[in-house]
């Protein structure tokens, strides 16, 4: 009886266990599956992410050879320090993120849908900083190009002062009676700029009126010798006088003489009032006005 139970009871496990045995079978061909893949992928690939990894070593060593360069380049050419700093670190970011998106098309990974996004976004901050944008491309050309550096004179945008600070969006301008200006920096390099001090002196004017009948040659001395004691005046560059029109008795005289940018109105001012003494010390009379009268009941 017990050898009969005991068949039984085998036959009812024996289904069980074949089910076991082809489980594992199925699991065995799918690992090997499995792994013939992996080891395929690891044999098609590795030579691509080796050469991924040599490309990404070599080029974050030139990428940063490169900003070195052109930190010396920008230093040879004075650029201002915030100027240098910030393109370093552009033209470091940029290259870094084109070497990023090579070596990913390297080892296979899509990147058109990468190069999308970037440029999506960057057309996306473009629009919304235009203005901000304009003005930061103004002050880079600025600080670049250097048509005024900080201390010069200028005129532009209907202003004229100082220039205290060249910023990356707005340059700084202090007038001659102390009000500070702020000009951003895309419509002033766009625009006309008048700088009073690239050249280290300026040429003012002053216009002077004598009786006609005066001795030219003898005003024309009197005029050298008051140049010629003013210390502000700038010897090196030999002054200018010109004789103009005779009109109602008089004659205009235009003095030219040359000066540093600073002492424009100091020199203008002390140049009439030296002038004005010398000429009557010297009897040079000034013109009398001349007028006209009507008889109204002729």
């Amino acid at each position: 009886m017990l050898p009969i139970l005991q068949s039984q009871a085998i036959q009812k496990v024996m289904p069980a266990v074949e089910k076991v045995k082809e489980k594992i079978v199925s699991d065995e061909i799918k690992f090997d599956s499995y792994l013939d893949r992996l080891m395929r992928l690891v044999v098609d690939y590795t030579p691509n992410v080796i050469s991924a990894l040599i490309v990404l070593f070599v080029g974050l060593w030139l990428v940063k050879r490169i900003a070195r360069l052109a930190e010396i380049a920008m230093t040879k050419r004075e650029l201002d320090v915030s100027l240098k700093s910030f393109l370093k670190s552009l033209l470091s970011i940029g290259l870094k993120i084109i070497l990023i998106v090579t070596v990913a098309g390297m080892i296979g990974i899509g990147t058109a849908s990468f190069v999308t996004i970037l440029g999506a976004a960057g057309l996306a901050v473009g629009l919304a900083l235009q203005g901000s944008l304009s003005n930061f491309a103004g002050g880079v050309l600025i600080l670049i190009f250097k048509p005024f550096k900080v201390g010069d004179t200028i005129e532009a945008g209907g202003q004229a002062g100082e220039v205290l600070e060249i910023q990356i969006f707005n340059t700084i301008l202090l007038t001659a009676d102390h009000k500070t200006i702020i000009l951003p920096n895309g419509p002033l390099s766009n625009g006309t700029i008048v700088n009073y001090s690239r050249h280290g002196n300026l040429r003012i004017e002053l216009q002077l009126l004598v009786s006609a009948d005066c001795d030219t040659k003898a005003v024309k001395k009197i005029i050298e010798d008051t140049l010629h004691k003013n210390d502000l005046v700038i010897k090196n560059n030999k002054p200018t006088i010109f004789f103009g029109k005779i009109l109602d008795g008089s004659l205009s005289i235009a003095v030219k003489p040359y000066c540093l940018p600073d002492d424009t109105v100091a020199l203008k001012s002390a140049l009439y009032q030296e002038l004005k003494e010398s000429f009557e010390k010297n009897n040079i009379k000034q013109p009398v006005p001349q007028r006209m009268v009507q008889n109204v009941n002729a």
